[in-house]
């Protein structure tokens, strides 16, 4: 394991309006409140199981979670013995992590969460959640994770192979049960895979749910929701249709 750069050393250009900053929102009590109730915990809990399988052959890896102010990703990582520091696009994205237990060691770094501000290969692993849909330069964002990884990057997207399909008919339903949802891009495993220039022995896809977030958070019953999503992994259509897609790309 490496080790990876001082924060202070880090440099952070001033934000600017050529900058995205699709984590500005997603930092936000007002996004994690879409991840409260029932539906939301189990939401969590399959993107935390998932997140933790792809990453155990690399343990005490140091990672980096670009845009990782949602705190979803960071506590997780960092209570299974990962050093963990998160990049920003402002200084405000951190408001959700300084509210977890400081005994996690969680660093935040502000800078620009595509051109990212570290030299090659700082970080054993990188990580994006809630980033890929919500960026224009997506492509060049997953080609500076792999720049600055050692050991690989963990990334989830929503496959259009799915129940977004019909995203545009779904949408106004979403909307009734999240009134802070955001429009989103879709990609498909081969727009993915071409982004990355990786071959396919280098990369794992890992579907988490087949019925769109909608229907469980309509349901409001998590064994419900399990029966339902277990039924489609035997049918095998979570595997062929499920999203979001966690994706683990290792680097050669």
């Amino acid at each position: 394991m490496g080790m990876e750069p001082d924060p202070s050393e880090v440099s952070s250009a001033p934000l600017n309006s050529n900058r995205e900053i699709p984590d500005i929102d997603s930092s936000t009590d007002d996004y994690a409140s879409r991840f409260s109730g029932v539906a939301g915990a189990y939401f969590l809990g399959v993107q935390s199981d998932v997140t933790t399988k792809l990453i155990a052959e690399w343990p005490g890896s140091s990672v980096l979670d670009v845009g990782g102010g949602h705190a979803q990703i960071a506590p997780v990582l960092a209570a299974n013995g990962h050093p963990v520091t998160v990049l920003g696009s402002d200084a405000s994205c951190r408001m959700r992590l300084d509210r977890c237990d400081p005994r996690l060691g969680i660093r935040f770094v502000e800078g620009d969460v595509v051109r990212l501000p570290f030299p090659d290969q700082s970080f054993d692993v990188v990580t994006s959640f809630r980033m890929v849909p919500h960026l224009d330069a997506w492509d060049l964002h997953l080609q500076e994770m792999l720049r600055v990884c050692r050991k690989g990057i963990i990334f989830d997207y929503p496959d259009i192979r799915s129940f977004n399909i019909l995203y545009s008919l779904l949408f106004s339903l979403k909307k009734r049960f999240e009134k802070n949802t955001r429009t989103f891009a879709c990609f498909s495993r081969s727009q993915i895979q071409r982004a990355l220039h990786a071959p396919s022995e280098d990369l794992e896809f890992e579907p988490q749910f087949f019925f769109p977030m909608v229907v469980h958070r309509t349901l409001k019953s998590r064994s419900l929701s399990t029966g339902l999503e277990s039924v489609s992994s035997v049918l095998g259509l979570k595997r062929l249709f499920g999203s979001p897609v966690v994706v683990r790309c290792q680097r050669r």
